[in-house]
């Protein structure tokens, strides 16, 4: 796929203003996704990855991958100690790449941003890597992160400038303020694609559930 045509990709999922407009997207992009986030240089699994081995101990259980895509960061948990990781994904096409790798215990096709199908305290830890952007999921997405995640888990996502700014920094501090969650740690912005011109960019955040 060249450039400019995985441009296109990104910008349309970007651009996107409903859920099936979404995940018919990520549908057609299926088969090249990882092929072409690995010559964008994609960073995001990988520093989720570091941000959750930093602050949620190895073999904790399960953990949820919520955004999971055709699954970057769901090899990796396997290979550094988590042992069950489900996979959460609002494109089939994508999953049924993810369930090829054999990481999942689970998977699940389902939007973000409205009630999620889990029971209260069902994760001992969430990654969401690549979500929280143009087009995808806002501020509105993490009241269900949080009530699916036990107290002492940690959920790991990443925040694109834009809406870091737009008013999902301040829907973090009202969280805090109320002590539903605590910001344990937030990396200074940095470029999610450095392969790609004119990446905004994004930030990794890691909160505590209390």
């Amino acid at each position: 796929m060249t450039d400019s045509k995985h441009l296109g990709a990104l910008s349309a999922a970007y651009a996107a203003t409903r859920p099936e407009e979404v995940a018919a997207l990520y549908d057609s992009w299926s088969e090249t996704y990882d092929a072409d986030m690995s010559a964008a240089g994609y960073r995001h699994p990988t520093i989720c990855l570091a941000l959750l081995a930093r602050h949620l101990p190895r073999g904790a259980a399960p953990l949820l991958d919520a955004g999971a895509g055709t699954g970057l960061i769901g090899e990796w948990l396997a290979i550094t100690g988590y042992p069950k990781v489900e996979a959460l994904d609002i494109s089939q096409g994508m999953l049924d790449k993810a369930a090829a790798k054999g990481v999942y215990a689970a998977l699940h096709c389902l939007a973000m941003g409205g009630p999620l199908p889990f029971a209260d305290n069902a994760y001992a830890g969430i990654v969401s890597a690549g979500v929280f952007t143009s087009g995808h999921v806002g501020a509105e997405g993490l009241d269900e992160l949080i009530r699916i995640c036990k107290p002492g888990g940690v959920i790991v996502l990443t925040v694109k400038n834009t809406l870091w700014e737009g008013g999902f920094a301040k829907s973090i501090a009202d969280l805090e303020a109320k002590g539903t969650v605590v910001r344990v740690e937030e990396t200074a912005p940095y470029v999610s694609m450095p392969g790609e011109a004119d990446t905004v960019p994004s930030r990794g955040l890691v909160l505590g559930v209390a």
